[in-house]
């Protein structure tokens, strides 16, 4: 399923070819779907990068820098129109590369550092519940009690899947202010990137100039020299930083901008969730991390919601 949303998408773009059926935009929830799957998958690539030395704010800006330079090579050779953009829309990718990007990853790494690990994923998936209200505010999208049930689902299913109910978790004021910022910072993404769709910019365009300012941005932030040595160091840390850079960050952002062209930004939040999921069963299938009765019935719950 996963590959036949990726080639489906791929014909699109070389072919023109788009259909307006219900089978046609079914694909563009899978779209959705795949991106939170393979944003999930970006642990692995941490922890290894991590165990090289390279910090949580350097691994953003490696993960910008590396997808703002594939971008901006493929559509310099192979889609040199979609590099224009007006100035007087810059703001939607300011919006996407630094509200959403940098401001996202600075807060969630904050709330990590002032309190637990588990608040602050639990924080960040109140993100859903923002996107449907500033989406049904800024663009008329429905709010009805399906959609109110299957966010409240998903947040119910990741507080079980994160753990955040066992054990003693450090609450802090300042740690809470961080993880609703980050879920603000989430939720920008979908916001921003729907403006720029309504003005008639293509997903590649959206995703390239996000990246090109959440590197200027972020570089403000990381160890632009130590991250250039340490991913450079063997053919190894090289294949993993493209990797995260092309899976975790190209491919999803493409996959989830493009969704966004017939899928409500509220019911793509939702559906994006699945993220914590994937999270959860690659770090029992790679790392034999615990999974509990507890952490199968939230990601149960995650699922339901998604299916709502």
């Amino acid at each position: 399923m996963c590959a036949y949303a990726v080639v489906s998408l791929l014909r699109q773009w070389f072919t023109g070819v788009r259909r307006t059926n219900m089978h046609t935009k079914k694909i563009y929830v899978l779209y959705i779907l795949l991106a939170g799957i393979l944003w999930g998958s970006l642990g692995p690539f941490v922890r290894y990068l991590n165990t090289a030395g390279i910090a949580s704010m350097d691994i953003v800006f490696l993960r910008a820098v590396v997808t703002a330079v594939a971008l901006l090579v493929y559509l310099l050779f192979f889609h040199r129109d979609m590099l224009r953009i007006h100035i007087k829309d810059l703001w939607c990718f300011i919006g996407t590369g630094v509200a959403s990007i940098t401001f996202f990853n600075y807060c969630y790494f904050k709330a990590v550092i002032t309190t637990s690990l588990s608040v602050a994923a639990v924080l960040l998936y109140t993100a859903p519940a923002i996107v449907m209200i500033l989406s049904a505010m800024l663009f008329g999208e429905a709010l009805n009690i399906k959609k109110f049930v299957a966010i409240v689902m998903t947040f119910a299913g990741c507080v079980l899947v994160t753990g955040v109910l066992s054990g003693d978790n450090q609450v802090t004021v300042q740690g809470i202010l961080y993880g609703l910022g980050a879920g603000f910072g989430y939720a920008l993404y979908s916001i921003f990137s729907r403006y720029a769709l309504q003005k008639g910019y293509h997903s590649l365009t959206i995703t390239c100039y996000t990246f090109v300012v959440a590197t200027i941005a972020t570089a403000c932030l990381a160890d632009v020299k130590k991250v250039w040595d340490i991913a450079v160091s063997t053919p190894g840390m090289s294949i993993v930083s493209v990797g995260l850079g092309m899976l975790c960050t190209v491919a999803a952002y493409l996959l989830y901008t493009h969704g966004l062209t017939r899928v409500d930004n509220s019911k793509a939040a939702v559906i994006a969730s699945i993220e914590p999921v994937t999270a959860t069963v690659l770090g029992m299938v790679l790392y034999a991390e615990e999974i509990s009765p507890v952490k199968v019935i939230g990601m149960l719950m995650v699922i339901a919601g998604m299916v709502i």
